[in-house]
């Protein structure tokens, strides 16, 4: 029944390229940076992740609903991605721990979504051209009417959207009593980071991302921590001047994602927009300083310069991606700051990153 319904439905793309599918419910026409994630699992993380917030989201796994949605599975309060591009749609679900349909989830937020689409060519695709700007409708099919409404849009390069994704106002995760306190800015946090930090005896205080250094200082933590979250970290003018005079206070600091990338500008290296990024859980990285290779969950479109990296005095590289040998991890010579490029909370390994809030810990405990 569900299958008649369906509505014919458009996927354009900046460069030209359209693929066409169905509406898998809701009615509409959105707009954002087409990218790809390779992971086989794990898609209600993915629809929720700040970081994603403006992106249309390819799913290179086949089947995209088939064990539905669990409420304690969401890593923000809402869905994040601007819309979904998948090849099947599964409206019925067979978890036992599932507390509803992917159908449902998305109507509470009217996410528009189409399936039956070929994303093994899509995919392709962006892996060969690059992430763009794309636009998916169920509204119409007229392509000149979507490429004017296309051209609109502005670039994910030189975008600032981690104001659109943080707090407004400051709150608390984790037990009051616990041994470390936490200062947290809020580009688009993952509520899995907080977990792991709970989990390691800290109390975490999150606060919107243009809050005065003063303010966070008022709380007096023990550390602090600069989440992950979307967009072009460059803009964030104002966040890299505090974060070099956190440096400078020399207070315990880590970041993840977006934060490592912040912490690098901080130290005047800069950074790019990747090809088409890595947005995955199987990516595979190597600890300098140990040896070892961890398997990842990363979810990027954007790096560190390498070689502008290895020319500054004061960094030092401490993981690399193993398929292109871009930085995956840094750390501030003579300073209690370090960061890393990927999710150690998600754990697809599922524990090989997850020393690094251990790590975050044993900073605090001596300084």
């Amino acid at each position: 029944m569900k299958y008649q319904e369906k509505k014919k439905a458009v996927i354009l793309l900046a460069d030209g390229t359209v693929f066409y599918g169905k509406s898998v419910g809701n009615e509409g026409t959105v707009f954002g940076e087409v990218c790809f994630n390779t992971g086989m699992t794990g898609y209600q993380e993915i629809f929720t992740d700040p970081s994603y917030y403006g992106q249309i989201m390819v799913t290179a796994n086949a089947h995209i609903g088939n064990y539905g949605v669990n409420d304690d599975e969401n890593e923000s309060d809402s869905i994040k991605i601007a819309g979904l591009v998948c090849r099947n749609f599964s409206y019925d679900y067979s978890r036992p721990s599932a507390s509803g349909s992917l159908e449902d989830f998305f109507d509470k937020t009217n996410l528009v979504a189409i399936c039956d689409v070929d994303t093994r060519a899509l995919v392709a695709h962006i892996r060969d051209n690059g992430s763009m700007n794309a636009v998916i409708s169920t509204e119409t099919t007229d392509l000149t009417i979507l490429k004017e409404k296309l051209k609109e849009i502005p670039d994910m390069k030189g975008l600032e959207l981690a104001s659109k994704v943080s707090v407004t106002e400051p709150y608390f995760f984790g037990n009051e009593n616990a041994t470390y306190r936490v200062a947290a800015l809020d580009f688009g946090i993952k509520k899995n980071i907080l977990r792991n930090m709970a989990k390691r005896d800290m109390y975490v205080k999150v606060f919107p991302y243009d809050t005065p250094l003063e303010e966070l200082k008022k709380w007096n933590p023990d550390g602090y921590f600069l989440s992950n979250g979307p967009g072009d970290p460059e803009p964030l003018t104002e966040v890299i001047a505090k974060v070099k005079q956190m440096i400078a206070e020399d207070l315990p600091l880590f970041g993840i994602c977006l934060g490592h990338q912040i912490i690098a500008l901080a130290n005047d290296v800069p950074t790019f927009k990747m090809h088409n990024g890595h947005r995955g859980i199987n990516h595979p990285v190597k600890n300098l300083l140990t040896g070892k290779g961890e398997i990842t969950s990363q979810n990027h479109g954007f790096a560190v310069d390498r070689k502008q990296a290895e020319a500054n005095p004061n960094i030092e590289i401490t993981h690399v991606h193993l398929n292109d040998d871009t930085i995956m991890g840094i750390r501030v010579k003579g300073k209690k700051c370090f960061s890393v490029q990927y999710h150690p909370e998600a754990g697809p390994g599922p524990n090989d990153a997850t020393y690094l809030f251990d790590q975050f810990a044993e900073m605090m405990k001596n300084n």
